[in-house]
């Protein structure tokens, strides 16, 4: 029995196959052009179905490229070749587009199908890895998916080529929803009993803490009362308002922490003398992922809260990030 490798061999060979693959969709990137555009216009025009066609790990491929333009607003059903040729062609109409996945574009099971596809006058974008195939010549549209090499060593397992035809197919399903202008609420739709559709359809309003958990302070009191608050509450910070309940900053475990480093007196100092003010805001019926957003591109760094106000600035709310990122129910 052959001895198993030592633990660095296997990290070594796992960094070499993701080197290899990540190579293979940057020169991709860099071979996009006019063609991807007319991919994409063909994709939009159509008011019918977009049907993906692959065989064996293309197969696996298209499926995947099929689902994921259905998952962002486009019709989009697989069909294998070989069912094509046995009467599941009549899945195909005119109005439709074909898209056809193959590394060598030269199966036989695919091009069985072509004269077929030719008779119902649909358009046929071929994602390939090999831009002069017999599948390439009969397109009215090449994606060109060639990779160097596979990521194994005999060069021939379909590793790198898979990568790059998936990213090919997921960029088409990206430019498609962009051009069809598809939003966080149409995203919402389409998964309605999955993870994805609840945090799109989760408003700011839904998981906010209010009431007795939202942390608040008014101007004028000192910071060893903001400090009790913050304890009280366990969110990092409180707001500090007017007495309307308008906001006029927030005090944070992070300027607790610098103040009480750089100041004697610090306990006494009034928290409007030390808090932040102007800190982000959110209105209540933004999404959470907007939320989340908001928190992750903050500059110079990211936070960790965001402050709910109505219309004229009064404090509604908290939402931390551990809101946002929670599982919905």
């Amino acid at each position: 029995m052959k001895r198993s490798s030592d633990a660095p061999d296997l990290i070594a060979v796992a960094r070499e196959v993701l080197q290899i693959e990540s190579k293979a969709v940057e020169a991709l990137a860099g071979r996009v052009d006019e063609a991807f555009a007319r991919a994409v216009r063909l994709l939009v025009a159509t008011g019918g179905t977009v049907v993906v066609l692959g065989v064996g790990k293309s197969g696996i491929v298209a499926r995947k490229i099929a689902a994921t333009l259905s998952s962002t607003g486009t019709r989009a059903v697989f069909l294998h070749p070989a069912d094509g040729a046995h009467g599941d062609i009549g899945i195909v109409s005119r109005g439709d587009v074909v898209v056809a996945v193959s590394k060598s574009g030269e199966g036989g099971e695919m091009l069985d199908i072509l004269p077929a596809l030719s008779e119902l006058d649909v358009p046929l974008i071929a994602i390939t890895g090999n831009a002069d195939s017999s599948l390439a010549r009969r397109a009215d549209v090449v994606l060109d998916a060639h990779v160097e090499r596979e990521a194994c060593p005999m060069d021939v397992v379909p590793t790198a080529s898979t990568t790059a035809s998936l990213a090919m197919g997921d960029a088409l399903a990206v430019a498609v929803l962009r051009e069809k202008r598809v939003g966080r609420e149409d995203l919402a739709a389409f998964h309605p009993g999955g993870l994805l559709g609840r945090q799109l359809a989760l408003r700011v309003s839904d998981v906010m803490h209010t009431g007795d958990e939202l942390p608040r302070v008014e101007r004028g009191v000192n910071l060893r009362e903001a400090i009790v608050e913050i304890a009280n509450k366990r969110l990092g910070l409180t707001t500090v308002v007017d007495r309307e309940g308008r906001l006029c900053g927030i005090l944070t475990d992070g300027d607790l922490k610098r103040i009480l480093m750089s100041r004697s007196d610090a306990l006494e100092a009034r928290v409007e003398d030390v808090m932040t003010r102007s800190p982000r805001t959110i209105g209540g019926d933004e999404p959470v992922l907007r939320a989340l957003e908001l928190m992750e591109s903050n500059r110079p760094s990211p936070i960790t809260s965001l402050v709910i106000v109505d219309e004229d600035g009064r404090v509604r709310g908290v939402i931390h990030i551990h809101d946002c990122l929670r599982t919905p129910r």
